[in-house]
C-alpha cells in the first residue's frame, strides 16, 4: 500500500472528512486531496504528524528508510551515485568537523533512522530545533561534497 492509499485508509477509517484533517494538519483540504490521490507527498515531518494523529507508526504510512534518505539525496548534487569508499571516508571526515552534538543528531537521523521526535526527546530540545539542525547540517554537507568535488 503507497503513502496516498494509508493515508486516504486512516482518514475514512477515523471517520474524518478531508476538511477536518486539513484543519487538524493545519493545511488545506485541496492539499490533503492531493496527497490521496497521490499528486503530491507531504514532507517526512509531516508524515511524523499524521502517524502521531492517527496513532501509528510511520512505517505504517511509508518506509522511513526511503524518506530519510530522500532527505539525503540533496546533498548528493547530481544524482550520480558516488563511490562509496569516498563518501564513506568524506562522511567521516565531515563528521569530525562538526560539533558532537550535531554529529550525534545527524548519525540518529541518517544511520539509525530515528524520527525528529525520537531525537528530540533524546537531546532535550524541540523537533523544530531538530529539524533546523538537520537542514543546516544537509546545507553544510552538500556545500562541503560541492568543494569536494572540485
Amino acid at each position: 500500500m503507497g503513502l496516498s492509499d494509508a493515508i486516504l485508509e486512516l482518514r475514512t477509517a477515523n471517520a474524518l472528512s478531508q476538511e477536518e484533517l486539513a484543519e487538524r494538519l493545519f493545511v488545506s483540504r485541496h492539499l490533503v486531496s492531493k496527497w490521496e490521490r497521490g499528486e503530491r507527498s507531504p514532507d517526512y515531518p509531516m508524515i511524523e504528524t499524521i502517524a502521531g494523529l492517527f496513532g501509528v507508526p510511520v512505517e505504517r504510512l511509508v518506509d522511513r528508510r526511503d524518506l530519510v534518505f530522500r532527505e539525503l539525496g540533496d546533498c548528493l548534487g547530481n544524482g550520480a551515485p558516488p563511490d562509496e569508499t569516498r563518501l564513506t571516508e568524506y562522511l567521516n571526515r565531515f563528521l569530525s568537523w562538526l560539533p558532537r552534538r550535531t554529529a550525534d543528531i545527524f548519525l540518529n537521523r541518517y544511520y539509525l533512522l530515528k524520527t525528529t521526535a525520537e531525537i528530540a526527546d533524546k537531546y532535550g530540545i524541540g523537533e523544530n530545533h531538530v529539524r533546523s539542525i538537520l537542514s543546516k547540517t544537509r546545507k553544510r554537507l552538500k556545500k562541503a561534497l560541492k568543494e569536494e568535488e572540485k
